[in-house]
């Protein structure tokens, strides 16, 4: 593969007009499409095979024109103090709201009379009308929403206190430009990195041109692929985060064929051979990891896997030939004028050997005390871990917004009127098709409900027309994310097995709460099989690159410390509220059911980015002839900076998000932020190179019945290291390691071999 990109990186400098013209044009058509595509809509949310799903799907059945998963309000009224709704005065007020709530919208299907549906609280002060929508909030218009809120602002003047909430009135979502610091963040991180204002803004230009590209892409195509409107905002903040990286990757290993002297059509080939082979299988893990999400069968994680992941691979393509052709037009001037005049003078950079570089200095300190850092390492990621045990999933509700937002005041209002319940209704339908005595059976089922633990209240059964489906509404005395609540829906349904048994009727428990509870289970069920598949998959890839079996398990390993560390620093922040004003944390609640299941594909694939790249260059070393232990502190100086440039970059673009007003957005954003944090810097700069420090030559075995299963991929690009010496550039003198006894009791100084060694099993020397 080395060869090919070899070829490709050489070919793209040399016709660099057609290349970059090549993208642009890409760019305008896939922007082309979106503007003229029609506009894409929010799919109704589906948990296919969960029994809400199907309760769903037969209320949808036997009550037509119902529209089961229909926008709801609910408008909340409250008496002026001293009042009550029941007032003559408040009683008119309330008629005419309801009347105008009925023909504020075609899309309206009914609204509720608090005074004839008796839906006041005991002591008479608060009131709510229960609207109903045609059709799911997605496909509510903006006038939908305006007309409502006119409404809302009409009551409001008459006195009463008037607020909404239920899905029909979405949060407007508050403008925040952390997005936009994060991208000048990552502009003054590569300014800083390579101290070229050309070589900064050719990573950035091509990132923002495969993002244009993906979300543009995602766009004109979300119609007719039912990808949703939530598919974008995550393969943004991953195609951001790559495409800087792999473009970093390349830009970086470019400077350093130059450094070495090598004219800048051969630097351009040897650095896409090179660090793109790492790309290309640092991408490929991100895909796996992203694409992967499909196993777990629900509909909005596949959406969102899928179009990240195709946003991924347009980065990988990007980086493998828009880098460098723009590396045609840049030249040198990828460094800044002083570098190119030491250049000018001596045919390459002037390095200054006799100063250690700050990879080389982190590197020999880490081979001082290897155990006791690694200790310190896993014992810091273990104790940030430790919130995991009280993770608690679930999906946020109106109780999670903000204080002063009309949907938060509705729900506090409702809880002070009717209890913590009224705010998570649970519907339960009873099938009775194929009972002989149909009421009978429901009489049994609204008994059996009534004395269910946990339950506040049971609504009289309402039939259809044909009389073989009966609907309830249960009201838990537990709030709609609570245990208590989960406890309520578990029991009724255990008790439907028992009744189904006895009269054949079938008992399902839905509603949006019952729903967000099948999700989270079906999610938490899904996460161990998702993860051992993307390990696994990772696991086999990794091992074609290195030929090695303990550098792949250690680079799952280390992953799961990271992530579950992560997990933790999630848990506390946003589920018991430590720093919860830092991270805009309104109200802690449990955590959104999606986040670990992202967390453990998205971060995976981007661990493997910096594991790969550090790794290979560590690999190139060992491979040209360097001591095992020479080998990692070679790694460790040309990587070590570029990483801390990544990481730092990925953080920065991550923590842009947080400022998003959508929860799962924000969640998303700290998440993988803290998580690369804690991978790139704990993981992949002090775990791994410890660890390689330990192992010395044994972390390069494969066993020999595996020398011939698998390939050699020469993802390090052994073909073009012949220059690298025992600390990588031919002009180096060795570094002077510090004395200690390597793993095996031999002396783990200094080597004395420096020559290319012939590897006839494709690296292993096990």
């Amino acid at each position: 593969m080395t060869t090919f990109l070899y070829k490709l990186g050489k070919l793209a400098y040399r016709r660099r007009r057609f290349v970059l013209l090549l993208w642009v044009a890409l760019l305008v058509l896939a922007g082309v499409g979106a503007a003229t595509a029609p506009a894409p809509t929010d799919s109704a949310m589906s948990v296919p095979g969960t029994e809400a799903q199907k309760a769903f799907d037969l209320l949808d059945q036997r009550y037509p024109g119902s529209s089961a998963d229909g926008a709801t309000a609910r408008i909340v009224f409250k008496a002026p103090d001293g009042g009550r709704i029941g007032d003559t005065a408040n009683k008119k007020k309330v008629e005419r709201t309801v009347a105008e709530l009925r023909s504020v919208s075609e899309q309206v299907a009914s609204a509720t009379d608090p005074l004839t549906e008796k839906s006041i609280s005991d002591d008479g002060t608060i009131a709510y009308s229960s609207v109903t929508y045609k059709v799911p909030a997605s496909e509510l218009k903006d006038a939908d929403h305006t007309a409502l809120k006119d409404t809302v602002a009409r009551a409001r003047a008459s006195g009463l206190t008037v607020e909404v909430g239920g899905d029909a009135l979405q949060a407007d979502p508050e403008a925040a430009p952390t997005e936009l610091i994060g991208v000048v963040m990552a502009a003054v991180i590569l300014v800083i990195t390579f101290g070229s204002l050309v070589a900064a803004g050719l990573s950035l230009l091509t990132a923002l041109i495969g993002v244009g590209i993906g979300i543009a892409s995602i766009t004109a195509l979300a119609k007719a692929l039912d990808l949703g409107t939530d598919s974008s905002t995550l393969a943004m903040m991953i195609g951001l985060a790559v495409g800087i990286d792999y473009a970093l990757f390349i830009v970086s290993r470019y400077r350093g064929e130059l450094a070495e002297g090598r004219e800048s059509e051969e630097a351009a080939g040897r650095a896409v051979a090179t660090a793109g082979s790492a790309v290309v299988f640092a991408g490929l893990t991100v895909i796996i990891a992203l694409a992967g999400l499909a196993v777990v069968n629900v509909p909005i994680l596949t959406r969102t896997g899928a179009s990240a992941a195709g946003t991924v691979a347009i980065a990988v393509l990007i980086a493998l030939t828009m880098v460098p052709a723009l590396l045609g037009f840049a030249g040198r001037r990828v460094y800044g004028r002083a570098a190119r005049r030491s250049m000018s003078r001596a045919g390459r950079i002037d390095a200054k050997p006799e100063k250690l570089d700050r990879g080389t200095r982190w590197a020999c300190f880490l081979l001082r005390h290897p155990v006791v850092v690694l200790f310190a390492a896993v014992v810091a990621l273990g104790a940030t871990a430790l919130p995991v045990a009280s993770l608690e999933l679930g999906l946020p509700d109106d109780g999670v917004e903000p204080t002063h937002t009309t949907q938060r005041k509705a729900y506090d209002l409702l809880s002070e009127g009717f209890g913590p319940g009224f705010n998570g209704p649970l519907i339960a339908v009873v099938d009775v098709k194929d009972v002989n005595a149909p009421r009978t059976a429901v009489n049994r089922v609204v008994q059996e409900v009534k004395r269910t633990n946990g339950v506040a209240s049971v609504t009289p059964a309402l039939f259809d027309k044909a009389g073989d489906t009966a609907m309830l509404t249960v009201i838990s005395r537990y709030k709609p994310d609570s245990v208590g609540t989960e406890n309520v829906v578990r029991t009724i349904r255990e008790d439907g097995m028992d009744i189904e048994a006895d009269t054949g009727a079938k008992l399902l428990v839905t509603g949006t709460t019952a729903l967000n509870i099948d999700f989270s289970q079906k999610l938490n069920d899904a996460l161990l099989p998702y993860l051992a598949l993307i390990v696994g998959l990772a696991f086999l890839l990794l091992m074609v690159v290195f030929r090695s079996i303990l550098v792949p398990l250690k680079a799952a390993l280390g992953f799961l410390l990271s992530i579950t560390a992560a997990l933790g620093a999630v848990v506390a922040v946003y589920q018991w509220g430590w720093l919860g004003s830092v991270f805009g944390v309104d109200q802690p609640g449990p955590i959104m059911s999606m986040m670990p299941i992202f967390m453990v594909g998205i971060v995976f694939g981007l661990a493997m980015d910096y594991e790969v790249f550090l790794v290979t260059r560590v690999r190139e070393a060992y491979v040209a002839g360097g001591d095992p232990i020479q080998a990692v502190v070679t790694g460790m100086r040309h990587g070590a900076r570029v990483i801390t440039a990544a990481a730092a970059i990925m953080i920065s673009v991550f923590s842009g998000f947080i400022g998003s007003s959508e929860q799962l957005v924000k969640m998303v954003g700290f998440g993988l932020g803290i998580s690369v944090f804690f991978d790139a810097f704990l993981v992949r700069m002090v775990i791994v190179p410890t660890v390689l420090f330990l192992l010395g030559e044994r972390a390069w075995w494969l066993p020999r019945w595996l020398e011939g299963i698998v390939p050699n991929a020469a993802a390090q690009g052994d073909g073009f290291t012949s220059s690298v010496g025992t600390v990588g550039v031919s002009d180096k003198p060795e570094v002077d390691l510090p004395s200690r006894r390597s793993a095996d009791g031999t002396d783990g100084g200094r080597p004395a071999r420096t020559t290319a060694r012939q590897d006839t099993s494709g690296g292993n020397r096990g």
